[in-house]
Parts: C-alpha cells; sequence; structure tokens
C-alpha cells in the first residue's frame, strides 16, 4: 500500500506521466510541463499519522522532488509522532535525523508543521505549502467528506483506501493512464485491489476472463482482536489474532471492476486472516475464453 499511495501521488502530479511502480522522481519531473501547479518540489500533506500516514512519510522523506510540509495527527503530540515515526516494528529505525522543534516534526532536517486538528479545513494545508494531501484516517473517504481538506486549502485529495462514493479510483499499472488532471478526488484502493489488479490486466488482456475466484491470504490488520473478544459482525472475527486462520470477507474482487469496468460481474473472492505480521498473497483462480498453454 506505501508504494501505491505515494506512486498515486506521483500520478497525479504529473498528469500520468508515471512509469513503473514505485514513488519516481522522473515521473514528477516529467509532468511539469503538462501541470502548471506542478513544481520540482511539490507541496505534500498527510492528514493521518497511523500505518499509512507513517510509511508515505517516510517515502516522501527519501524523495527531493517531494517537500512534505504538514501533518495533521489526530491527538498525538510532536513528541510522540516523532516516536511513532522513527520506530516500526516491521520496517526498523527510520533513515536520517527525527528531531521536534515546538509544534514542528523536524525530519533529516526538514521543518514539518504538525497539528490536531478534527476538522482538517482548519489545518490550512493551502498556507503550509500542502497542494497534495494524502488522506489516511480512513475517515474522509468521499468527494463531500474530503472537501474540507480542499477548503483548507489543498488542490488534491488522495485516499490512501478505497472510495465509498464515485471517486476516481487508480491502480498504478492498471489505469493510470486514465487520470487527465480533472479530478480533485481520488482513491488509490486498497492493497489486495493492488496486488489482484495488474494480475487480472495482464490475463484478461491476453485471454480473456469469463469468470474468476480470488483468495487472499492476509497479514493481520489492526480491526482484529488481540485475544478472544467479541464480535457480533463477524463471529470468528474476534478470535485472537495471533493464533487462528480467520476466514474473512474481501471487497477487493468488486473494486477491481472499478479500474477494469469489462468485469463487472465477473469476479468474486475471499480473504483468510492469518498470524503473521507482514506480507500477504492473491492466489487467483480464473476460467478464460482463449486456450492457453501451462507455459503462457
Amino acid at each position: 500500500m506505501k508504494l501505491s499511495v505515494a506512486a498515486l501521488v506521483a500520478t497525479i502530479g504529473s498528469a500520468a506521466a508515471f512509469s513503473g511502480s514505485s514513488f519516481s522522481g522522473s515521473a514528477l519531473k516529467a509532468g511539469v510541463s503538462s501541470d502548471a501547479t506542478m513544481t520540482m518540489s511539490t507541496g505534500m500533506g498527510v492528514n493521518g499519522f497511523g500505518r499509512i500516514g507513517r510509511l508515505v512519510t517516510r517515502i516522501m522523506m527519501e524523495d527531493d522532488d517531494c517537500k512534505l510540509t504538514a501533518i495533521n495527527a489526530g491527538s498525538a503530540t510532536p513528541d510522540y509522532m516523532a516516536y511513532q515515526y522513527k520506530y516500526d516494528t516491521i520496517h526498523g529505525i527510520a533513515k536520517g535525523t527525527v528531531e521536534v522543534d515546538g509544534d514542528f516534526l523536524v525530519l533529516n532536517g526538514e521543518k514539518i508543521q504538525t497539528s490536531r486538528c478534527r476538522d482538517p479545513k482548519e489545518v490550512g494545508w493551502g498556507a503550509l505549502g500542502a497542494d497534495y494531501v494524502c488522506e489516511s484516517t480512513g475517515v474522509f473517504l468521499t468527494k463531500e467528506s474530503a472537501q474540507s481538506i480542499i477548503d483548507g486549502g489543498a488542490k488534491k485529495v488522495i485516499y490512501s483506501a478505497p472510495a465509498k462514493d464515485d471517486s476516481q479510483t487508480i491502480v498504478m499499472g492498471v489505469n493510470a493512464d486514465e487520470y487527465d488532471g480533472s479530478e480533485n478526488f481520488i482513491s488509490c484502493a486498497s492493497c489486495t485491489t493492488n496486488g489482484l489488479a495488474p494480475m487480472v490486466k495482464a490475463i484478461h488482456d491476453e485471454f480473456v476472463i469469463e469468470e474468476a475466484l480470488m483468495t487472499t491470504v492476509h497479514a493481520m490488520t489492526a480491526t482484529q482482536a488481540v485475544v478472544d473478544s467479541s464480535s457480533r459482525k463477524d463471529w470468528r472475527g474476534g478470535r485472537a489474532a495471533s493464533g487462528n486462520i480467520i476466514p474473512s470477507s474481501t471487497g477487493a474482487a468488486k473494486a477491481v471492476t472499478k479500474v477494469i469496468p469489462s468485469l463487472q460481474g465477473k469476479l468474486t473472492g475471499m480473504a483468510f486472516r492469518v498470524p503473521t505480521i507482514d506480507v500477504s498473497v492473491v492466489d487467483l483462480t480464473c476460467r478464460i475464453e482463449k486456450a492457453s498453454t501451462y507455459e503462457e
């Protein structure tokens, strides 16, 4: 997910000049001439400093073409933000220096304004130089709700999760060329969708998928219980994450049809939550229209 969010920021900044599957400075540069709002050091903001927000911040800090100017972190103090940013159980200690100066988080010597606003409009993104904002709270996932970020001065909002309305969904390597610069609210879908969609596209383009079933074996998530707990919506979902393989639903198959509309009604899927803290896999079984060989 962290790569897809950052790569999508690059695409939006460059009006679909992105090439590849990671956050590319060259992609940003390539699109400068096609987007008058673009500068060689693009102002970025992060709304929400959870798992995605922190990892997107790390990626932005490693790219000279991005200038992170503002982070809205809910109730977290700058000192706690510095601690959360620096230490990550999965990805290790952050590169560079991590310091605090009043309300500023100072990363690699760069001062980043922090705030704790419930209404993202109050952050004042525009005044802080944040043209593009990564919405990573998981709350503002519609045009109507995310408008508050635009009202705060931002020009574009990128959801780090599936949209809950008809906001355009972009998956790198699948439909990024459809972005024409006019949309201000864009979703980069889910982690499973980003793993599934490129595979589906490759098979569908070559052999034409008639129907398909996907299964994702998925690492634990923050919504699961540490010990056996209650879950009225999904009884098995309340079991201890570290000691069970838990079957669950997934919207990834349906989400693929947002980026490949011709597959509407042809995909379905399921998920298994397994006791690992990182790495997931997607298995796809297809019935195809054209004959194929094992080698193909």
